[in-house]
């Protein structure tokens, strides 16, 4: 573009186009870095110019963020990667840069070397070290629409169609400004939806480490699950770019996986401690047990000496007591009830004790038998249900929060993820394509994590191989998705091996 002097500048149709497309590219532009990269480019292009250095104003001070000269092929903070070896400009009115923040003044002058106004021993002296020279300069400050300053977007040598430095022509100031303009509002919009995103995701953070810290022995689950959502999310990424994967995460829909997870077990907060806690089959209860167990004993005995027993059935009568004790406490706390301990606990439940006046007391109430007679883990069928229920709770304390069209899916991420894909999962027996694949990906996490947490109540945890080849197995049972199974083994192989510098 040569000098416009006499003519009143008229851009033409192929130039409106580009300023147009310009606007577009920055309103949909969601990067911050990318969008601050295209803002110096696009002032580049506009004033065919051979070099610019972008300014952002942070902490009262204008920081280096891009730095571009074409000539010497020199272009820094393109990617968003920090430019520490250049210290940032203080706001002197000397200083170009700086009067042009301070005073929101577009500065534009044909030749630094023949400039008294400002001090240009910075760029004279870097021009002298590499052997460039610094000529025309335009320099537009970037404000938003609440007169806000953003910045500073310096551009250096102009040239003509034969690649002439020439002056900045001042017609081009006002597009340069209108240019920074708009990007400024679109950089101020894309900080309120990042602190919008802080905002929710701090809300989420804190609410899930409410759920975990609610129980000692759930300490770290939501945020595990969120972990291995997002582990499974970034090889598959690494697949995606290798062409074996058709689904990508970028950085909006992982932060959307990671809250789905940390919010899946919200519904726990309605979950009565009692059985969230529940260590063994009898928990606290053993105790009331024991202490029956030991009236029991002085009831014998006082019959034995008031001589209504004899003294070879009392003695018959308390060993039973010892060794049913002793059984309840080797069964109380296992894993896994076989046939033989169960028939045992029917015979015991079976037993009362008969005073002189025909009261009875049994060894075990109806709720302690039905508790030692749990042939796997520690919940009974009522407890398991309420447990259960959890993932109702989830859903309906999700639909009370407002969630707006990028996060809509949250909810029913976070509250489908004990569905699974034969439908034996609950609470609403949904299978196969009715499963997003999110709600996918958060059910593999969850089952993982409950397999290899080493603070459950009711399990020891087991070894990462052997979690994953049971997963394989549920997904070989049309369970789980094979897909994100071994998806998932690949990322905790890799992540190991990284962990154990291999």
């Amino acid at each position: 573009m040569g000098v416009m002097t006499d003519e009143k500048f008229k851009p033409t149709n192929a130039e409106l186009k580009r300023i147009l497309n310009i606007g577009i590219k920055l309103s949909t532009e969601k990067n911050r870095d990318h969008l601050l990269a295209f803002i110096l480019e696009s002032g580049m292009d506009i004033t065919h110019c051979d070099a610019s250095t972008l300014y952002l104003f942070e902490d009262g001070k204008l920081h280096f963020k891009i730095m571009k000269t074409l000539s010497q092929n020199i272009s820094r903070g393109e990617e968003g990667e920090r430019i520490d070896d250049m210290p940032p400009v203080s706001m002197t009115e000397r200083n170009v840069c700086s009067y042009a923040a301070l005073h929101r003044e577009i500065i534009n002058i044909p030749d630094v070397y023949n400039d008294t106004r400002f001090d240009f021993s910075g760029p004279k002296k870097y021009d002298a070290l590499t052997g460039y020279h610094t000529q025309s300069l335009l320099v537009i400050p970037i404000e938003n629409n609440e007169d806000e300053l953003i910045g500073v977007l310096q551009l250096l040598n102009a040239m003509d169609e034969k690649g002439t430095v020439i002056p900045f022509d001042a017609e081009y100031e006002i597009i340069i400004r209108s240019l920074g303009a708009q990007a400024a509002i679109e950089m101020t919009n894309l900080k309120y939806v990042q602190e919008v995103k802080r905002q929710l995701r701090s809300f989420v953070e804190a609410m899930s480490t409410a759920i975990d810290e609610r129980t000692p022995y759930n300490g770290s689950h939501t945020r595990k699950v969120a972990e291995y959502a997002g582990m499974i999310a970034e090889y598959m990424n690494k697949q995606y770019t290798l062409g074996k994967c058709e689904e990508y995460f970028d950085e909006n829909r992982k932060d959307k996986l990671e809250l789905a997870a940390l919010l899946h077990d919200i519904g726990k907060m309605v979950v009565p401690l009692s059985i969230m806690n529940r260590a063994t089959r009898l928990d606290r209860e053993l105790g009331t047990v024991e202490t029956r167990f030991r009236l029991l004993e002085a009831y014998y005995t006082i019959d034995c000496l008031k001589g209504r027993i004899h003294e070879a059935e009392c003695s018959r009568q308390i060993a039973y007591l010892h060794e049913s004790m002793d059984f309840i406490h080797r069964i109380d706390g296992k894993g896994f009830l076989d046939d033989e301990d169960y028939d045992r606990v029917q015979e015991l439940a079976g037993h009362r004790y008969v005073d002189d006046a025909g009261g009875e007391l049994a060894y075990l109430t109806k709720r302690e038998k039905e508790r030692l007679s749990i042939r796997k883990g520690t919940l009974t069928e009522d407890d398991r249900r309420q447990m259960e229920y959890h993932v109702v709770m989830t859903e309906k304390i999700l639909g009370k929060v407002w969630f707006n069209k990028n996060y809509e899916d949250i909810p029913r991420w976070a509250a489908s993820h004990h569905e699974l894909l034969d439908g034996s999962g609950y609470p609403r027996h949904l299978k196969g394509d009715e499963l997003e694949l999110e709600t996918r990906m958060i059910t593999v996490a969850d089952v993982y994590d409950a397999l290899t947490a080493w603070d459950r109540p009711y399990k020891r945890p087991v070894s990462q191989e052997k979690a994953l080849g049971i997963l394989k197995e549920m997904a070989d049972e049309g369970k789980l998705d094979c897909r994100l199974v071994d998806f998932l083994a690949a990322a905790v192989r890799e992540k190991n091996l990284e962990k154990n510098g291999g």
